[in-house]
């Protein structure tokens, strides 16, 4: 027996046909499901055996409707920690071009893909053969990441052709387990919190917004010493200010100071106080923050780069809720709550002995970690209209609103800053974009260096400015080769009209006129 010139013996052809037929049964087997999360598991596990797979990922999540409705997910053959990083560093790396570009990536070795083997993400983890396919199109439902194969040797065509046709059976079935899931959980899974939060200006639907939501809910009623974890920029002093109005003393005074801010000279006196004469500088006497967030919340920021002398003093208030002044014999009592936020590792400050050890424990009472943006990616889209929105307030500019394109692109992108940066990266579009006279924000006015970087030269250019400026020159040239026709270059370029629409609006291609 034959098959396209290749020779094939009829038992290998029959068993083949077996597995072709058990692989679409399975799937039929799939269609009766009604819970998202048992779906998820058992395609998953129908994938990874199917491909043979060593590790596999499957994301869903409903951004393409603009609600931020729950991102939901499933992981196998990863622990806990590996799964943390495919869900926080890979996602924003091969995940999000996947779901950017809707086309399926495949590579033998991601470190060795000049593609991929300048991202972080793909270094830190040695990633080799990697199959990365989207789940339904334009934009894309979800995706499906393997990593690793149980035999030796890389993804084959045959395995992309299977991922891809599973994918297309899964997209219709995850929309309707999707549409359930969002009915029973009204959607926002932060919508039942906001009755027992005060939670003006937070923003985001997201399961890992959610999760650090009710941490901070069990919290606020209490007197109890709260440390904020998290990366910079995440909004840690948003949530400790939450804390603070949600809980018994919210009509007291809330009081922040950032222990990285101020010379180690200066921190015990800006903390403490100090009587006058204490030290060469105190030609009065100065109120400490302490003193100042009497009945009320004090938070201390970067409280990791706290001093080793100011530590004991602190560590002195929380015990016995007095200190003293510098230049004071006399103790001071104070009624306040402390609410500490660090981006660093604390556990390694005292094993190296730059933290005190009773201090850590007596802080860390009832730990709150704050996610990364790059885990609530779901929220991007509604966190960048709301920054939009502001920033034309605040600065008397006309009400501008985010292309889908400008959106699409704030979604793929890499906020190392987290939402900080997404703020003032949105900020500074909009005041491009007013300044331009435009009637939207458009990805230019988000992401100018795209704009600015030398296209010969790819050493300047990221993975993804690369990747947008090759769409840019593949669309102009379609475009050209069909004579301006959008319906044909939609069909031969298999994309949906409308979007052709968006590229050319998002990349500025006009017709050259003869």
């Amino acid at each position: 027996m034959y098959t396209y010139g290749v020779s094939v013996e009829p038992s290998d052809s029959l068993e083949s046909l077996r597995r072709e037929r058990d692989l679409y049964l399975r799937l039929l087997t799939l269609g009766s499901e009604n819970e998202l999360e048992s779906f998820l598991r058992d395609a998953l596990t129908l994938i990874v055996d199917v491909l043979g797979a060593r590790q596999g990922y499957l994301e869903l999540h409903d951004d393409d409707q603009g609600d931020g409705a729950p991102r939901w997910s499933i992981s196998h053959g990863f622990s806990a920690q590996e799964v943390e990083h495919v869900r926080s560093v890979i996602s924003s790396g091969i995940i999000a071009e996947a779901l950017a570009t809707g086309q399926t990536i495949v590579t033998p070795s991601a470190l060795l893909d000049p593609r991929f083997r300048d991202r972080v993400s793909v270094r830190s983890a040695r990633i080799e053969a990697v199959l990365c396919c989207p789940l339904g199109e334009d934009p894309p439902l979800g995706v499906l990441y393997l990593q690793g194969r149980q035999q030796p040797g890389q993804f084959s065509d045959e395995d992309r052709g299977k991922a891809e046709t599973i994918a297309r059976h899964l997209a219709p079935l995850a929309t309707r387990l999707l549409a359930l899931s969002a009915k029973r959980d009204e959607v926002d899974p932060v919508h039942a919190l906001r009755g027992t939060l005060r939670l003006e200006g937070v923003v985001g639907r997201s399961p890992a917004l959610a999760a650090t939501i009710r941490q901070a809910a069990l919290v606020a009623p209490l007197e109890v010493n709260v440390l904020l974890t998290g990366e910079s920029g995440t909004g840690k002093s948003q949530l400790a200010r939450l804390i603070h109005d949600s809980g018994p003393r919210a009509g007291g005074p809330f009081v922040e100071l950032n222990c990285a801010a101020l010379p180690e000279a200066l921190v015990e006196s800006e903390l403490f106080g100090a009587l006058r004469g204490a030290h060469s500088t105190a030609t009065r006497s100065v109120e400490g923050k302490v003193a100042a967030a009497e009945h009320g919340t004090l938070l201390l920021d970067e409280v990791g780069e706290l001093p080793l002398s100011a530590q004991a003093k602190l560590l002195q208030l929380l015990q016995s809720k007095q200190y003293y002044p510098l230049g004071a014999t006399t103790p001071v009592q104070a009624d306040v709550r402390l609410v500490a936020a660090t981006n660093a590792d604390l556990e390694a400050a005292v094993r190296e002995r730059r933290f005190r050890e009773d201090l850590f424990y007596r802080l860390q009472v009832l730990p709150v970690r704050v996610p990364s943006l790059a885990e609530r990616r779901g929220d991007i889209a509604e966190l960048a209209a709301h920054f939009c929105a502001e920033a034309s307030r605040r600065h008397h500019l006309p009400q501008l609103a985010l292309s889908g394109n400008a959106v699409r692109a704030a979604e793929s992108a890499e906020w190392r800053g987290n939402v900080r940066q997404l703020a003032h990266a949105v900020e500074a579009a909009v005041i491009r974009a007013a300044g331009a006279g435009a009637t939207q924000v458009e990805r230019a006015h988000l992401f100018p260096a795209d704009g600015d970087r030398s296209a010969d030269d790819p050493r300047t250019l990221t993975f993804q400015e690369a990747t947008r400026r090759f769409q840019e020159r593949h669309l102009r040239q379609a475009l050209e080769e069909n004579g301006w026709n959008v319906v044909e270059t939609a069909r031969r370029l298999d994309l949906a009209r409308s979007h052709v629409y968006n590229l050319i609006r998002a990349f500025g291609i006009q017709r050259e006129r003869g």
